[in-house]
């Protein structure tokens, strides 16, 4: 194998039941890793992080971001790498191998495939002696609380049954679970392929090579794939979300809160046009989460979705949401568009041209409520935008 004349002797050390794998690039944010690091910390127990060894590839040839990386990391982590629970590697430029050829965009594409490939390989081969199972992560990614124990569980339950791959999320290669005994295999099977095929297809076609007919889908998701990470300063984040010209409007906007934010789900996160979403728990009546609009616009619909979107679970029991009107600093006049109903609202806004632009989104809570609470999304549609794209459809 390629890269195990570069694998020196592993240190002895306690064998943990799972080692999660990143490969980590530099890209437009080059602080990815680290909140996917946070994510990852912040939503396993002080127990779960005893069963947990997390190994990121710094796979970048970018000295610049490696040394900084590497920086910031060995400070906010410094007690995860001491205890070996955190652990860094960084492949030399040696391990890749040489792209022969083709020429032109085949070339570059083969290029891309084999970097990706071998980035991946090598991850798998350090991580073969760490535990008994690997975790296939992103360096963009949250997780769900405690997927330590969800993951446990579910392997638990298929003990019966043989298995090769199982998946806890619907998006790329995120949450993709191996026996670390099968990793030598499946290194040495994307190396053989390393500038062929994208990274996808043999990770996903390794099942059936070792007779899993069907792929296994976990559920509820774990993980999810993070498209961006605006600055934010605790309770409060600005967002500008990117926009899709067939779906919500959603314009750049502060969301707040008074409800307790984990570090892991941010406010923001409820307000962004992907698949992420806002957790918090120990729900009491008035506690609210508020979007604020940079401009005040004219709404045509407003929909919320508070739950896990197959169970349904930490919906929303009793709440209702809210318009505010006036100075977006204060939006001190609100008045009540509707109440959710099994955690949700779907509104459609009837407004003549003289009503006032809506400042202000503002979701309540109406009754204490045991548990956590999962704000999936908040999504507006703007009138004009919306008739817009009525005309273009």
């Amino acid at each position: 194998m390629t890269t195990s004349k570069y694998m020196t002797k592993i240190p002895q050390r306690r064998k943990t039941w799972l080692t999660v794998g990143i490969s980590a690039l530099s890209r437009q944010d080059p602080s990815s890793l680290v909140h996917t690091l946070v994510s990852l910390y912040n939503a396993s127990s002080t127990a779960e992080q005893k069963r947990l060894t997390v190994l990121a590839h710094l796979a970048d040839s970018n000295l610049t971001w490696l040394k900084d990386t590497t920086a910031r990391i060995s400070t906010l982590f410094s007690s995860e790498i001491l205890t070996g629970q955190l652990l860094l590697i960084h492949a030399p430029p040696a391990a890749y191998p040489t792209v022969s050829g083709g020429h032109g965009a085949k070339a570059s594409r083969g290029e891309g495939y084999s970097k990706k490939n071998v980035d991946h390989a090598f991850l798998m081969s350090f991580a073969t002696k760490l535990s008994d199972y690997f975790l296939l992560l992103g360096d963009a990614v949250f997780c769900a609380p405690n997927f330590v124990t969800h993951i446990y569980s579910k392997v638990t339950a298929l003990k019966p049954s043989p298995w090769v791959l199982l998946e806890f999320s619907n998006v790329g290669l995120i949450g993709k679970l191996f026996h670390s005994r099968d990793l030598p295999v499946l290194a040495h099977f994307l190396l053989l392929f390393h500038q062929e095929k994208p990274l996808d297809r043999p990770i996903l076609h390794f099942h059936t090579l070792l007779v899993q007919e069907k792929p296994i889908l976990c559920r509820p998701f774990l993980f999810y794939h993070r498209l961006s990470h605006p600055t934010s300063d605790d309770k409060e984040d600005t967002v500008v979300p990117k926009k899709n010209p067939y779906g919500p409007s959603n314009s750049s906007a502060s969301v707040f809160t008074n409800m307790n934010v984990s570090g892991a789900h941010f406010p923001w996160e409820a307000y962004a046009l992907d698949e992420s979403f806002f957790w918090t728990d120990d729900i009491r009546p008035g506690n609210h989460l508020t979007v604020v609009l940079n401009h005040p616009e004219r709404l045509s619909r407003v929909q919320v979705m508070t739950g896990s979107i197959v169970e349904g679970k930490h919906a929303l029991s009793k709440g209702q949401v809210q318009l505010g009107y006036g100075m977006p600093q204060g939006c001190a006049n609100f008045v009540l568009l509707g109440w959710l109903v099994a955690g949700q609202m779907d509104w459609e806004i009837l407004q003549d041209s003289t009503a006032d632009p809506v400042s202000c989104v503002r979701l309540v809570v109406k009754a204490n409520q045991a548990g956590g609470l999962m704000v999936r999304h908040i999504y507006l549609w703007e009138k004009k935008a919306m008739e817009e794209n009525m005309d273009q459809s």
